[in-house]
């Protein structure tokens, strides 16, 4: 049988290891995988479109809806999640001590239209009434210089982000006192190289376990994308792709509860996942629409009010229609 070949962009997770080492195989696909980091991935689909499948910023996806020019849809397949709180830090002699205390302060995020940040505002402006309008949003490398949005944003009225100077970067204003606050995707160099930034919520897990606890919300951070044309051609791809990521899932998830060694390099493995499954549930890491339906609009209505979205979608819309449901026996 001769199979669609195809090339696939993502980072080298767990929940992808069962498609790599040959237990989990692709209906009619030859896939090729070509593990890189998140924000080569990123630069490269979103200038140049290189890959046929691709890991891809929910933020940057949503956006881009109704674009002429995007070449990918969606499926409802969820390869990073993470919580925001522990990602947003403050300088340490700001006098910043609750999210409140950001309303007129100067914060730094790389991108505005990057995921983590359409989270963590949304987060700031649900749970403590902290709007975008009441912030000085500034832009740029956090570590080096010369980062810019992937694309064009259009900014609701009273939200204003400059782009840092060339040769700038978010961490070097940190250290020289002109930014409060760091809103960001990663772990700073300077949180832990300096004693000049430190967490707005110190106790980030704990903070993180109430949320889930209010809101069941574990935030999605990244799609599968397809390019469009192949569906157009091969539309049975989609439900393919999706059927194997979810085997490759429920592997990543298996290795996880394995006890007889520790396949993953924790010595308190077994604990770790205890705690989680007691603060996020047996199920905590779910693909498909349903399951997922509540993170997605809480997403998408950020995504609209931030003025990112050309209007606030359903999660319906956003997907290859074949992904939306399943069939039942």
């Amino acid at each position: 049988m001769t199979h669609l070949r195809l090339t696939m962009a993502a980072v080298d997770y767990d929940r992808f290891r069962g498609l790599q080492d040959g237990r989990v195989s692709v209906e009619g696909i030859d896939l090729e995988i070509v593990p890189l980091e998140v924000e080569e991935i990123f630069y490269r689909q979103m200038k140049y479109s290189e890959f046929d499948v691709s890991e891809m910023s929910l933020s940057s996806y949503v956006a881009s809806i109704g674009r002429d020019t995007f070449p990918y849809i969606a499926i409802p397949a969820f390869p990073s999640r993470y919580f925001r709180h522990q990602s947003m830090f403050v300088r340490s002699d700001s006098g910043i001590t609750k999210p409140e205390e950001l309303i007129g302060r100067r914060v730094g995020v790389p991108e505005y239209q990057i995921t983590a940040g359409v989270w963590q505002r949304g987060i700031l402006a649900d749970d403590y009434g902290v709007q975008a309008q009441d912030i000085e949003w500034f832009s740029g490398g956090v570590e080096s210089p010369g980062r810019d949005e992937k694309q064009a944003i259009s900014l609701p009225n009273g939200v204003t982000v400059h782009p840092i100077a060339a040769g700038e970067t978010l961490s070097k204003l940190v250290l020289e006192k002109k930014l409060d606050a760091l809103l960001t995707a990663h772990v700073p160099h300077i949180f832990y190289e300096t004693d000049k930034l430190r967490r707005l919520f110190p106790d980030y897990k704990a903070v993180e376990k109430d949320y889930f606890r209010r809101t069941k919300i574990f935030p999605i951070m990244h799609v599968m994308v397809i390019r469009q044309e192949i569906l157009a051609r091969e539309p049975w791809v989609a439900r393919s792709l999706l059927k194997a990521f979810e085997e490759a899932l429920q592997l990543a998830r298996a290795d996880l509860m394995y006890r007889s060694s520790l396949k993953i390099m924790l010595p308190w493995l077994a604990e770790h996942v205890s705690e989680t499954v007691d603060a996020l549930g047996d199920n905590f890491w779910t693909y498909g629409i349903d399951p997922n339906r509540h993170v997605l609009e809480a997403f998408l209505r950020y995504s609209f009010e931030q003025g990112l979205a050309q209007r606030q979608f359903s999660p319906e819309e956003i997907f290859f229609p074949s992904t939306a449901s399943s069939f039942v026996i």
